[in-house]
Protein backbone atom coordinates (compact mmCIF):
# COMPACT_ATOMS: atom_id res chain seq x y z
CA UNK A 1 0.00 0.00 0.00
CA UNK A 2 1.55 3.84 -0.91
CA UNK A 3 0.73 6.27 1.77
CA UNK A 4 1.24 9.66 1.06
CA UNK A 5 1.44 12.69 3.83
CA UNK A 6 -0.74 11.05 7.00
CA UNK A 7 -1.25 12.78 9.78
CA UNK A 8 -1.85 11.62 13.57
CA UNK A 9 -3.99 14.41 15.25
CA UNK A 10 -3.98 14.10 18.70
CA UNK A 11 -7.14 15.47 20.91
CA UNK A 12 -6.50 18.09 22.54
CA UNK A 13 -9.62 17.31 25.90
CA UNK A 14 -7.57 14.13 26.41
CA UNK A 15 -5.73 15.33 29.33
CA UNK A 16 -8.49 17.16 30.98
CA UNK A 17 -11.08 14.04 30.52
CA UNK A 18 -7.89 11.54 32.23
CA UNK A 19 -7.91 14.18 35.21
CA UNK A 20 -11.71 14.16 35.54
CA UNK A 21 -11.66 10.17 35.36
CA UNK A 22 -8.70 10.23 38.08
CA UNK A 23 -11.19 12.46 40.50
CA UNK A 24 -14.56 10.20 39.77
CA UNK A 25 -12.49 6.72 39.41
CA UNK A 26 -9.51 6.74 41.85
CA UNK A 27 -10.99 8.58 45.05
CA UNK A 28 -8.85 7.80 48.18
CA UNK A 29 -9.84 6.93 51.45
CA UNK A 30 -10.10 9.47 53.95
CA UNK A 31 -7.10 9.13 56.83
CA UNK A 32 -8.99 8.49 59.93
CA UNK A 33 -12.22 8.19 58.40
CA UNK A 34 -14.54 4.55 59.43
CA UNK A 35 -13.78 2.03 57.04
CA UNK A 36 -17.20 1.28 55.13
CA UNK A 37 -18.67 -2.11 55.08
CA UNK A 38 -17.12 -3.83 52.48
CA UNK A 39 -19.13 -4.30 49.62
CA UNK A 40 -18.59 -6.85 46.21
CA UNK A 41 -16.39 -4.99 43.62
CA UNK A 42 -17.78 -4.30 40.25
CA UNK A 43 -16.07 -6.05 37.33
CA UNK A 44 -14.34 -4.15 34.76
CA UNK A 45 -16.94 -4.40 31.79
CA UNK A 46 -15.35 -1.51 29.69
CA UNK A 47 -12.01 0.11 28.47
CA UNK A 48 -11.24 3.56 27.69
CA UNK A 49 -8.13 3.93 26.03
CA UNK A 50 -6.68 5.97 22.86
CA UNK A 51 -8.24 4.74 19.83
CA UNK A 52 -7.49 5.67 15.79
CA UNK A 53 -9.67 7.09 13.02
CA UNK A 54 -8.74 6.30 9.80
CA UNK A 55 -9.25 8.80 7.01
CA UNK A 56 -9.05 8.66 3.16
CA UNK A 57 -9.03 11.40 0.90
CA UNK A 58 -11.55 10.95 -1.61
CA UNK A 59 -12.13 14.26 -4.01
CA UNK A 60 -10.69 17.02 -2.00
CA UNK A 61 -11.88 16.11 1.60
CA UNK A 62 -11.44 13.10 4.04
CA UNK A 63 -13.48 10.63 4.66
CA UNK A 64 -13.31 8.01 7.57
CA UNK A 65 -12.73 4.36 7.13
CA UNK A 66 -15.94 2.85 8.05
CA UNK A 67 -13.90 -0.51 7.31
CA UNK A 68 -11.18 -2.56 5.18
CA UNK A 69 -12.11 -5.65 2.58
CA UNK A 70 -8.96 -7.41 1.33
CA UNK A 71 -6.78 -4.65 0.24
CA UNK A 72 -9.99 -2.15 -0.26
CA UNK A 73 -11.10 1.10 1.69
CA UNK A 74 -14.60 1.35 2.48
CA UNK A 75 -16.05 4.92 2.79
CA UNK A 76 -18.88 6.76 2.63
CA UNK A 77 -18.60 10.25 1.41
CA UNK A 78 -21.18 12.19 -0.24
CA UNK A 79 -23.98 9.81 0.50
CA UNK A 80 -23.03 6.90 -1.69
CA UNK A 81 -20.20 3.88 -0.34
CA UNK A 82 -17.57 4.26 -1.87
CA UNK A 83 -14.12 1.68 -2.23
CA UNK A 84 -10.52 2.91 -2.33
CA UNK A 85 -7.97 0.62 -3.70
CA UNK A 86 -5.02 0.23 -1.31
CA UNK A 87 -3.30 -0.27 -4.30
CA UNK A 88 -4.42 1.47 -7.09
CA UNK A 89 -1.96 4.63 -6.67
CA UNK A 90 -0.99 7.39 -3.87
CA UNK A 91 -3.28 7.32 -1.40
CA UNK A 92 -3.62 10.30 0.86
CA UNK A 93 -4.55 8.80 4.63
CA UNK A 94 -4.26 10.50 7.86
CA UNK A 95 -5.22 9.21 11.58
CA UNK A 96 -7.03 11.53 14.27
CA UNK A 97 -6.77 9.83 17.41
CA UNK A 98 -9.69 10.29 20.08
CA UNK A 99 -10.89 8.95 22.92
CA UNK A 100 -13.22 5.00 22.90
CA UNK A 101 -15.18 3.26 25.07
CA UNK A 102 -15.61 0.17 24.82
CA UNK A 103 -16.82 -3.18 26.28
CA UNK A 104 -15.36 -5.42 23.33
CA UNK A 105 -11.52 -6.63 23.80
CA UNK A 106 -8.71 -8.52 22.35
CA UNK A 107 -5.41 -9.93 23.70
CA UNK A 108 -2.33 -9.59 21.52
CA UNK A 109 0.70 -11.38 22.50
CA UNK A 110 4.71 -11.40 21.37
CA UNK A 111 4.27 -8.02 19.71
CA UNK A 112 7.61 -7.26 17.94
CA UNK A 113 8.60 -4.69 15.28
CA UNK A 114 11.49 -4.00 13.91
CA UNK A 115 13.60 -2.99 11.45
CA UNK A 116 14.55 -5.33 8.11
CA UNK A 117 16.06 -5.51 4.72
CA UNK A 118 14.46 -6.41 1.41
CA UNK A 119 15.71 -9.29 -0.06
CA UNK A 120 17.68 -7.27 -2.51
CA UNK A 121 18.97 -4.88 0.35
CA UNK A 122 20.09 -7.65 2.83
CA UNK A 123 23.73 -8.04 3.09
CA UNK A 124 23.48 -12.00 3.80
CA UNK A 125 21.54 -12.77 0.92
CA UNK A 126 23.57 -10.66 -1.15
CA UNK A 127 27.13 -12.23 -0.09
CA UNK A 128 24.96 -15.64 -0.49
CA UNK A 129 24.38 -14.64 -4.12
CA UNK A 130 27.51 -13.27 -5.02
CA UNK A 131 29.79 -15.73 -2.56
CA UNK A 132 33.08 -15.66 -4.00
CA UNK A 133 35.42 -18.57 -4.93
CA UNK A 134 32.27 -20.93 -6.01
CA UNK A 135 33.31 -21.13 -9.81
CA UNK A 136 36.95 -21.49 -8.44
CA UNK A 137 35.49 -24.22 -6.54
CA UNK A 138 33.49 -25.83 -9.72
CA UNK A 139 35.94 -25.77 -11.49
CA UNK A 140 38.03 -27.47 -8.86
CA UNK A 141 35.37 -30.52 -8.87
CA UNK A 142 35.46 -30.76 -12.50
CA UNK A 143 39.11 -31.02 -12.83
CA UNK A 144 39.08 -33.49 -9.96
CA UNK A 145 36.64 -35.64 -11.55
CA UNK A 146 38.33 -35.85 -14.84
CA UNK A 147 41.74 -36.55 -13.07
CA UNK A 148 40.33 -39.41 -12.13
CA UNK A 149 38.54 -40.81 -15.20
CA UNK A 150 41.78 -40.30 -17.00
CA UNK A 151 43.84 -41.13 -14.60
CA UNK A 152 41.65 -44.77 -15.09
CA UNK A 153 42.21 -44.84 -18.60
CA UNK A 154 45.70 -44.24 -18.82
CA UNK A 155 45.67 -47.37 -16.29
CA UNK A 156 43.88 -49.49 -18.22
CA UNK A 157 45.74 -48.48 -21.39
CA UNK A 158 43.07 -46.74 -23.55
CA UNK A 159 42.37 -43.17 -25.02
CA UNK A 160 40.78 -40.79 -23.99
CA UNK A 161 38.80 -39.70 -26.70
CA UNK A 162 35.86 -42.31 -26.04
CA UNK A 163 34.84 -46.08 -26.72
CA UNK A 164 37.39 -47.54 -24.56
CA UNK A 165 40.67 -48.98 -24.49
CA UNK A 166 42.25 -49.31 -28.02
CA UNK A 167 45.35 -49.82 -28.54
CA UNK A 168 48.98 -48.60 -27.48
CA UNK A 169 48.49 -44.66 -28.88
CA UNK A 170 46.06 -44.49 -25.95
CA UNK A 171 48.77 -43.73 -23.16
CA UNK A 172 50.56 -40.72 -24.33
CA UNK A 173 47.01 -38.98 -25.21
CA UNK A 174 45.68 -40.29 -21.41
CA UNK A 175 49.21 -38.37 -19.81
CA UNK A 176 48.06 -35.34 -21.96
CA UNK A 177 44.78 -35.28 -20.60
CA UNK A 178 45.86 -35.75 -17.16
CA UNK A 179 48.42 -32.69 -16.97
CA UNK A 180 45.82 -30.81 -18.97
CA UNK A 181 43.63 -31.45 -16.00
CA UNK A 182 46.16 -31.01 -13.56
CA UNK A 183 46.52 -27.81 -14.56
CA UNK A 184 43.10 -27.07 -14.34
CA UNK A 185 42.89 -27.77 -10.83
CA UNK A 186 45.92 -25.88 -10.03
CA UNK A 187 44.68 -22.75 -12.11
CA UNK A 188 40.96 -22.94 -10.05
CA UNK A 189 42.90 -23.22 -6.61
CA UNK A 190 45.23 -20.21 -7.05
CA UNK A 191 41.77 -18.39 -8.02
CA UNK A 192 40.11 -19.31 -4.93
CA UNK A 193 43.24 -18.29 -3.04
CA UNK A 194 43.07 -14.59 -5.08
CA UNK A 195 42.70 -11.32 -3.67
CA UNK A 196 39.18 -10.74 -5.40
CA UNK A 197 37.84 -14.17 -4.22
CA UNK A 198 38.79 -14.18 -1.00
CA UNK A 199 35.73 -15.27 1.51
CA UNK A 200 37.54 -14.04 4.55
CA UNK A 201 37.80 -10.60 3.32
CA UNK A 202 34.37 -10.65 1.90
CA UNK A 203 32.88 -11.90 5.22
CA UNK A 204 34.41 -8.78 6.36
CA UNK A 205 32.95 -6.37 4.21
CA UNK A 206 29.62 -7.79 4.79
CA UNK A 207 30.21 -7.74 8.45
CA UNK A 208 30.76 -3.89 7.84
CA UNK A 209 27.78 -3.48 5.52
CA UNK A 210 25.51 -5.69 8.51
CA UNK A 211 26.95 -2.73 11.03
CA UNK A 212 25.97 0.13 9.20
CA UNK A 213 22.02 -1.18 9.37
CA UNK A 214 20.78 0.11 6.25
CA UNK A 215 17.46 -1.45 6.84
CA UNK A 216 14.58 -0.12 4.33
CA UNK A 217 11.86 -2.18 5.74
CA UNK A 218 9.63 -2.67 8.88
CA UNK A 219 8.49 -5.53 9.95
CA UNK A 220 5.54 -6.40 12.85
CA UNK A 221 4.26 -9.64 14.05
CA UNK A 222 2.12 -10.67 16.63
CA UNK A 223 -0.55 -13.40 18.06
CA UNK A 224 -3.81 -12.17 18.33
CA UNK A 225 -6.48 -13.91 20.27
CA UNK A 226 -10.57 -12.65 21.33
CA UNK A 227 -12.88 -14.31 23.65
CA UNK A 228 -15.92 -13.17 21.59
CA UNK A 229 -15.37 -14.47 18.01
CA UNK A 230 -14.20 -11.61 15.28
CA UNK A 231 -16.02 -12.23 12.35
CA UNK A 232 -14.72 -8.95 10.03
CA UNK A 233 -11.54 -7.98 11.71
CA UNK A 234 -8.81 -5.46 10.39
CA UNK A 235 -5.85 -4.10 11.76
CA UNK A 236 -4.26 -0.76 11.82
CA UNK A 237 -0.61 -0.23 12.12
CA UNK A 238 0.50 3.66 12.87
CA UNK A 239 4.38 4.26 12.52
CA UNK A 240 6.68 7.12 13.76
CA UNK A 241 10.55 7.13 12.29
CA UNK A 242 13.08 9.74 10.29
CA UNK A 243 15.93 9.25 8.40
CA UNK A 244 18.98 8.21 9.56
CA UNK A 245 21.75 11.41 10.67
CA UNK A 246 18.85 13.43 9.41
CA UNK A 247 19.34 17.36 11.15
CA UNK A 248 16.73 18.56 11.67
CA UNK A 249 15.23 15.61 13.06
CA UNK A 250 12.05 15.33 11.20
CA UNK A 251 9.58 12.82 11.92
CA UNK A 252 7.80 11.05 9.47
CA UNK A 253 4.42 8.44 9.90
CA UNK A 254 3.78 4.92 8.67
CA UNK A 255 0.42 3.63 8.00
CA UNK A 256 -0.84 0.40 7.30
CA UNK A 257 -4.17 -1.30 7.06
CA UNK A 258 -4.82 -5.16 6.54
CA UNK A 259 -7.87 -7.20 6.87
CA UNK A 260 -7.21 -10.48 8.78
CA UNK A 261 -9.42 -14.03 8.74
CA UNK A 262 -12.11 -14.06 11.53
CA UNK A 263 -10.32 -14.22 14.81
CA UNK A 264 -11.10 -16.70 17.81
CA UNK A 265 -10.06 -18.07 21.41
CA UNK A 266 -7.40 -19.75 19.38
CA UNK A 267 -4.01 -17.17 19.19
CA UNK A 268 -2.98 -16.76 15.37
CA UNK A 269 -0.20 -15.30 14.57
CA UNK A 270 -0.03 -12.01 12.29
CA UNK A 271 2.88 -11.26 10.37
CA UNK A 272 3.46 -8.12 8.25
CA UNK A 273 6.18 -6.64 6.42
CA UNK A 274 6.52 -3.78 4.40
CA UNK A 275 9.33 -1.64 1.88
CA UNK A 276 9.75 1.72 1.21
CA UNK A 277 11.57 2.80 4.25
CA UNK A 278 14.93 4.93 3.60
CA UNK A 279 17.98 3.11 4.02
CA UNK A 280 19.12 3.20 7.49
CA UNK A 281 15.50 4.59 8.98
CA UNK A 282 15.50 5.20 13.04
CA UNK A 283 12.14 3.49 13.98
CA UNK A 284 10.72 5.94 17.00
CA UNK A 285 7.99 3.98 18.01
CA UNK A 286 4.56 2.30 17.02
CA UNK A 287 0.96 1.27 17.35
CA UNK A 288 -1.49 -1.46 16.67
CA UNK A 289 -5.11 -1.36 16.43
CA UNK A 290 -7.83 -4.10 15.90
CA UNK A 291 -11.27 -3.90 14.70
CA UNK A 292 -13.79 -5.58 13.70
CA UNK A 293 -16.88 -4.54 11.42
CA UNK A 294 -15.00 -1.44 11.59
CA UNK A 295 -15.50 -0.81 15.18
CA UNK A 296 -12.27 -0.24 17.31
CA UNK A 297 -11.73 -2.59 20.05
CA UNK A 298 -9.85 -2.46 23.11
CA UNK A 299 -6.86 -4.79 23.41
CA UNK A 300 -3.79 -5.32 25.92
CA UNK A 301 -1.63 -2.94 23.66
CA UNK A 302 -3.92 0.00 23.82
CA UNK A 303 -2.17 3.47 24.37
CA UNK A 304 -3.76 4.89 27.76
CA UNK A 305 -5.57 1.98 28.28
CA UNK A 306 -7.88 2.25 31.64
CA UNK A 307 -10.44 -0.53 32.84
CA UNK A 308 -13.59 0.18 34.20
CA UNK A 309 -16.53 -0.59 35.79
CA UNK A 310 -19.90 0.10 33.83
CA UNK A 311 -20.75 2.56 36.01
CA UNK A 312 -17.53 4.11 35.84
CA UNK A 313 -17.72 4.05 32.12
CA UNK A 314 -21.28 5.47 32.25
CA UNK A 315 -19.73 8.87 33.65
CA UNK A 316 -17.55 8.60 31.45
CA UNK A 317 -20.19 8.94 28.96
CA UNK A 318 -22.36 11.53 30.57
CA UNK A 319 -19.20 13.81 30.90
CA UNK A 320 -17.43 13.41 27.11
CA UNK A 321 -21.48 13.86 25.87
CA UNK A 322 -22.19 17.08 27.84
CA UNK A 323 -18.79 18.82 26.95
CA UNK A 324 -19.41 18.14 23.32
CA UNK A 325 -22.59 19.39 23.15
CA UNK A 326 -22.34 22.99 24.90
CA UNK A 327 -25.30 24.87 24.17
CA UNK A 328 -27.03 22.09 22.69
CA UNK A 329 -31.05 21.16 22.94
CA UNK A 330 -31.21 17.55 22.84
CA UNK A 331 -34.15 14.95 24.39
CA UNK A 332 -32.34 11.40 25.73
CA UNK A 333 -31.38 8.76 23.77
CA UNK A 334 -29.92 5.33 24.70
CA UNK A 335 -26.89 5.20 25.50
CA UNK A 336 -25.63 1.99 27.45
CA UNK A 337 -27.23 -1.29 28.34
CA UNK A 338 -27.19 -5.34 27.48
CA UNK A 339 -30.52 -6.42 26.26
CA UNK A 340 -31.31 -9.63 27.88
CA UNK A 341 -30.30 -12.73 25.58
CA UNK A 342 -33.94 -14.64 26.16
CA UNK A 343 -35.55 -10.71 24.99
CA UNK A 344 -37.07 -11.90 22.05
CA UNK A 345 -38.05 -15.12 22.70
CA UNK A 346 -39.99 -13.31 26.12
CA UNK A 347 -41.95 -10.22 23.84
CA UNK A 348 -43.94 -10.75 21.31
CA UNK A 349 -43.51 -8.78 17.82
CA UNK A 350 -45.76 -6.57 18.72
CA UNK A 351 -44.30 -5.66 21.79
CA UNK A 352 -40.91 -5.43 20.34
CA UNK A 353 -42.23 -3.29 17.32
CA UNK A 354 -43.80 -1.04 20.17
CA UNK A 355 -42.34 2.61 21.27
CA UNK A 356 -42.32 3.01 24.80
CA UNK A 357 -41.34 6.45 26.35
CA UNK A 358 -39.36 6.86 29.22
CA UNK A 359 -38.84 9.80 31.88
CA UNK A 360 -35.01 10.27 31.94
CA UNK A 361 -33.26 12.25 34.93
CA UNK A 362 -30.71 14.57 34.55
CA UNK A 363 -28.15 11.97 35.38
CA UNK A 364 -29.15 9.98 32.62
CA UNK A 365 -31.08 6.69 34.84
CA UNK A 366 -34.21 5.97 33.96
CA UNK A 367 -37.67 6.51 36.03
CA UNK A 368 -41.18 5.48 34.35
CA UNK A 369 -41.61 4.01 31.31
CA UNK A 370 -45.07 4.44 29.67
CA UNK A 371 -46.50 3.01 26.72
CA UNK A 372 -48.20 5.70 25.17
CA UNK A 373 -46.38 9.83 24.52
CA UNK A 374 -48.77 11.72 26.96
CA UNK A 375 -46.81 9.21 29.52
CA UNK A 376 -50.53 8.28 30.87
CA UNK A 377 -50.20 4.52 30.81
CA UNK A 378 -47.38 3.16 32.61
CA UNK A 379 -45.66 0.20 31.52
CA UNK A 380 -46.80 -2.97 33.96
CA UNK A 381 -45.08 -5.69 32.87
CA UNK A 382 -42.50 -6.36 35.07
CA UNK A 383 -40.25 -8.02 32.68
CA UNK A 384 -40.02 -4.73 30.86
CA UNK A 385 -39.58 -2.71 33.68
CA UNK A 386 -36.73 -4.75 34.32
CA UNK A 387 -35.42 -4.43 30.93
CA UNK A 388 -35.43 -0.61 30.39
CA UNK A 389 -34.23 -0.01 33.90
CA UNK A 390 -30.90 -1.85 32.95
CA UNK A 391 -30.67 0.89 29.83
CA UNK A 392 -28.72 4.08 30.59
CA UNK A 393 -29.61 7.30 28.57
CA UNK A 394 -27.39 10.48 27.26
CA UNK A 395 -29.30 13.02 29.04
CA UNK A 396 -31.74 15.38 27.73
CA UNK A 397 -29.79 18.93 26.84
CA UNK A 398 -31.18 22.24 27.11
CA UNK A 399 -28.53 24.78 26.05
CA UNK A 400 -25.93 22.58 27.29
CA UNK A 401 -27.24 21.95 30.37
CA UNK A 402 -28.44 18.31 31.47
CA UNK A 403 -32.21 18.34 32.33
CA UNK A 404 -35.00 15.76 32.46
CA UNK A 405 -36.69 14.39 29.76
CA UNK A 406 -38.42 11.75 27.91
CA UNK A 407 -36.65 9.30 25.42
CA UNK A 408 -38.07 7.15 22.87
CA UNK A 409 -37.36 3.37 23.17
CA UNK A 410 -37.93 0.64 20.96
CA UNK A 411 -36.20 -2.30 21.18
CA UNK A 412 -35.97 -3.45 17.40
CA UNK A 413 -33.89 -0.34 17.02
CA UNK A 414 -31.95 -0.70 19.67
CA UNK A 415 -28.39 -1.89 19.38
CA UNK A 416 -25.88 -1.28 23.03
Amino acid sequence: MKTISPLIARSAAFPGLISSLIVLFAAAPVPGAAAPEAAAPQPKTHTLFMGADLEVQVSQGFSRVRDVAGETFLVSADGKELSVPMNGGPVNLRVQQSLKLTPASATIANLKGERAYTPANDPGKRFMREQPGTNAQDMIARADGAYMVISNLAAAGGTASGGGASGPGGMPIASGEVQAARNVAENAGAATFAEGNNIGNYVTKMQGELAQELFDAMEVTFEVSSEKPLTAPYVLIIARYHEKDAKPVKSRNWIYAKALAPIDQKPRKIQVKAAGFPPGFVMEDFKVHLYDHGQELATNVADRRVPLTRDEAFQYVMIDYVSSHKDATLPPTPAMGKLPADLRSRLTSGQLAQTLFVRVGKDGLPAESFVDAACSQKVTDPYLQSVVADIRFKPALEKGKAVEGIAQLNFSDLSL
